[in-house]
């Protein structure tokens, strides 16, 4: 990565951060300002960089890879809440295993979109 490159990724990246964080800040409850403010700024300053270097064709094949990655772990969350929540499991089971649910989620993801 260029020096160039690295100055364009923490500009966008932190205008994409301070507006994600603002909206956060507006809505309700308060513990939507962490989700807001990390993966969809990141996601879209990495895709802003990877259209102006790659092409729009590379970028909309890593915008399905992120649905997908989201998707998994949406799935992985929703797994252990519910595995967990009768404590009847160990956690350590539980994570590992929709860890794997997860891993296949994705790799079947990225299977399709190929």
């Amino acid at each position: 990565m260029s020096a160039d490159e690295a100055v364009i990724r923490f500009i966008v990246g932190g205008l994409f951060v301070s507006a994600f964080a603002v909206l956060a800040d507006i809505l309700k409850p308060k513990s939507f300002a962490g989700l807001f403010g990390a993966a969809p700024s990141i996601a879209l300053a990495t895709l802003i960089i990877t259209i102006a270097n790659q092409g729009a064709s590379y970028a909309a094949l890593e915008a399905r890879s992120m649905i997908g990655g989201a998707l998994g772990f949406c799935i992985y969350a929703y797994s252990v809440a519910k595995l967990m929540a009768p404590a009847t499991y160990s956690s350590k089971v539980v994570t590992s295993a929709s860890l794997v649910v997860w891993f296949i989620i994705v790799l079947g993801f990225g299977i399709a979109s190929k």
